[in-house]
């Protein structure tokens, strides 16, 4: 049976008894301050591993959302999140309404927020060279990022 690398993201925090409470109930790799584990469970499709991750564990930790650690072929990561009963039911309504299943519903809803995101963190980027373009020339500007490009920090993931 295939295994699935599945990352787990806590409302809160865990203490080091909720987290040894859960890793008696299967392997959990935390990251430093116990917001987000890694579990890797057998099972046939990531949906089949997601719907066994949140039943082994549910009831111990406060998981906010499950996701694959990976991509699938399609470069899609699964997300399964568990909406409190209000949310669950205005979704579903909302859903209806537009005459999409749930599920899709999200995965639209989910898809318009990062494309927004991303377009919202363009223009403020675009602004910025302006901002810096009006004080240096663009070949200065190139040799400016080139040279910060190159100099990154290696354990730090955000320039």
């Amino acid at each position: 049976m295939p295994h699935h690398a599945l990352e787990i993201t806590l409302t809160q925090a865990l203490d080091l008894l909720e987290l040894d409470t859960a890793r008696h109930r299967m392997p959990l790799a935390a990251n430093h301050d116990t917001t987000r584990l890694i579990a890797l469970i057998d099972a046939k499709t990531p949906h089949r591993a997601a719907r066994r991750l949140r039943h082994q564990l549910g009831g111990l930790l406060p998981i906010d959302v499950i996701t694959t650690h990976y991509p699938d072929a399609e470069h899609k990561a699964l997300l399964n999140v568990a909406f409190p009963p209000h949310a669950h039911a205005a979704m579903k309504a909302e859903a209806r309404r537009t005459g999409l299943p749930p599920e899709r519903f999200v995965e639209l809803a989910v898809h318009r927020a990062l494309t927004s995101h991303a377009e919202q963190e363009i223009d403020r980027l675009s602004q910025d060279v302006h901002r810096i373009l009006a004080r240096t020339t663009p070949a200065h500007l190139l040799a400016a990022v080139g040279h910060a490009l190159t100099r990154l920090p290696k354990d730090d993931p955000t320039p």
